[in-house]
């Protein structure tokens, strides 16, 4: 995959691109000009003006612009003619976004510098400091995936600060088009309400292919997510090569040039890639080959999945593990560097009396924090200390599921690690709340709206689109409420968003074609609610019509 940015997959249905030409004439002049357009020309003389029946209403995506300010005119379509024009020439941050969406609207002409903007075209420029930064690196904040669409005199002039928000330009251009034709007279002002937006996989359960992945990324960026958590080791399998320990892989897994592929891609269409190790529960395709490091019980029974953290091995082991993956999973300099700890459902402490069934790491923590010493300050230890070998890496957006964070004196979780609120349906389960009082931030993957969990084992069910739409918000932590909080601690610095995670538990439940088309409008969704929390203007009969339209032929 030498350009995967300029090879994307979907592109409109030939009857949709025909329509909006056949709509397009030649009639008089424009002598109005673009708002801000200075970069490039725009003349009177330039060229026919096209005519079309103009776009009404307001602009039809998802998820829907946060502003749009109406004005009179014809509004903006793709016709014979336009072109993408690029002031700041073939090199600049934003040319491979202008080719993307070249690509998307049919094969538009791209061209550069100092050409003069015609009626019919659209003009890409970046605005602010955008231009001194990378290209393709993930944000810092929701203003810098901000932009401005203006359609004005038959012309569209779209402007960002940065590269990802002219991006997020083109996938609303993309939707308008295919799902009304074009967009409406008028400027969009655009930006999310939440950060991170995103999908988890469990490619460990059951294997995913490259290009089953591919097409979820391309898909989750039409919809402006921007992060993919893999989870890529579990009992059941450990799904990318390695070199370090190469015992351990599972036959059926991804390469390292296909992971490199996978993150090249996904950096291009600008989403963070969240690598997950999980430890010390899950481990079970990797203690299959070092059964000397598995949990025992005092009766002698061993704990599946669970690597005894007592044993002065087991570290070695994981952290070599952690230290090749980390090298593997690269990122920009400068950007977030993401990675999850795991840290859940380790059953050593899911026990009624841990330290009578497990005696050895009762043994272990009284020695390393004193007489007072528990199996909870062992694990937070763990934890503690594979995030300094992921850090040393230079892995600094770390994070961890909740059920990892524990109550104690002697030891606490480092305090720049992101709690990922899953559930709260087991005995000792610790409230959000406590953990936005503590200062932590916290990352929601409510399991009872966001969890895709095949087989539905559990009491788990299906989530549907319809339920994230009209009852979750990014403050539904837990449960079905909104965390009991002051607002001060659920903005976006704390609460930064939500993903959406497919579990595979039972793996021959559904098929890769059915998982990609039960999860398409749960993620519709959860791309609403988290670039606009507030109450969509859209009932779901009416959003689920527009997202049908939206998302193109299955990929």
């Amino acid at each position: 995959m030498s350009n995967p940015i300029r090879q994307p997959r979907a592109t409109f249905p030939a009857t949709v691109l025909v329509g909006a030409l056949l709509l397009a004439g030649c009639s008089q002049t424009v002598e109005t000009e673009p708002p801000g357009s200075t970069s490039a020309k725009v003349k009177p003389s330039s060229g026919a003006t096209p005519s079309w029946a103009p776009v009404t209403g307001t602009p039809q995506v998802v998820p829907a612009v946060r502003d749009f300010r109406r004005a009179d005119g014809p509004g903006w379509r793709p016709s014979k003619g336009a072109r993408v024009v690029v002031p700041a020439g073939p090199k600049s941050n934003v040319a491979d976004e202008a080719q993307l969406m070249a690509h998307d609207l049919g094969g538009l002409p791209v061209v550069y510098g100092g050409e003069t903007v015609q009626p019919g075209d659209i003009e890409v420029k970046l605005s602010g400091k955008g231009g001194s930064t990378a290209n393709n690196v993930p944000v810092q904040g929701t203003a810098d995936e901000a932009y401005t669409l203006t359609a004005r005199g038959t012309r569209l002039t779209l402007t960002a600060p940065t590269d990802a928000g002219i991006f997020y330009g083109t996938r609303t251009v993309k939707q308008a088009v295919r799902a009304a034709g074009g967009l409406p007279e008028g400027t969009i002002e655009d930006r999310p309400d939440r950060p991170q937006r995103g999908m988890s996989l469990d490619n460990a359960r059951k294997p995913f292919t490259q290009g089953w992945i591919e097409d979820r990324l391309r898909e989750i960026a039409d919809l402006k997510l921007n992060q993919f958590q893999l989870h890529f080791s579990d009992d059941q399998g450990f799904r990318i090569q390695s070199d370090t320990h190469p015992e351990v892989v599972s036959a059926d897994h991804l390469s390292k040039a296909q992971v490199r592929q996978i993150i090249q891609l996904a950096q291009s269409l600008h989403i963070s890639v969240v690598p997950e190790l999980d430890s010390p529960g899950h481990l079970g395709a990797v203690l299959a080959h070092h059964q000397d490091l598995l949990l025992h019980k005092a009766s002698g029974s061993v704990v599946p999945g669970a690597i005894d953290i007592s044993n002065p091995k087991a570290a070695p082991l994981i952290d070599s593990l952690l230290k090749e993956m980390s090298e593997l999973f690269t990122n920009p300099k400068g950007a977030p560097a993401y990675w999850h700890l795991g840290g859940d459902e380790y059953q050593a402490l899911m026990s009624s009396s841990p330290s009578a069934t497990y005696p050895q790491l009762a043994r272990a923590a009284r020695q390393k924090y004193g007489p007072g010493g528990t199996i909870e300050d062992l694990a937070t230890g763990w934890l503690n200390d594979r995030q300094k070998t992921v850090e040393a890496k230079g892995k600094n957006r770390i994070e961890a599921w909740n059920d990892g964070f524990f109550s104690s004196p002697r030891a606490s979780a480092a305090k720049n690690r992101m709690v990922d609120y899953w559930t709260g349906k087991e005995i000792g389960k610790r409230d959000p709340a406590e953990f936005l009082r503590e200062g932590r931030n916290v990352m929601n993957f409510n399991d009872e709206y966001l969890y895709y969990v095949l087989g539905e084992p559990n009491q788990f069910t299906y989530p549907t689109g319809q339920r994230i739409y009209e009852s979750w918000t990014p403050l539904v932590l837990r449960h079905t409420q909104p965390v009991a909080v002051p607002a001060s601690m659920t903005g976006p610095d704390r609460i930064p968003g939500a993903r959406f995670a497919i579990w595979a538990d039972r793996s021959q439940a559904q098929t890769q074609a059915q998982v990609a088309t039960g999860i398409r409008l749960p993620l519709a969704a959860l791309a609403q609610k988290t670039w606009d929390s507030r109450k969509p203007a859209l009932s779901w009969t009416d959003f689920k019509a527009l997202a049908d339209r939206v998302a193109g032929p299955p990929r």
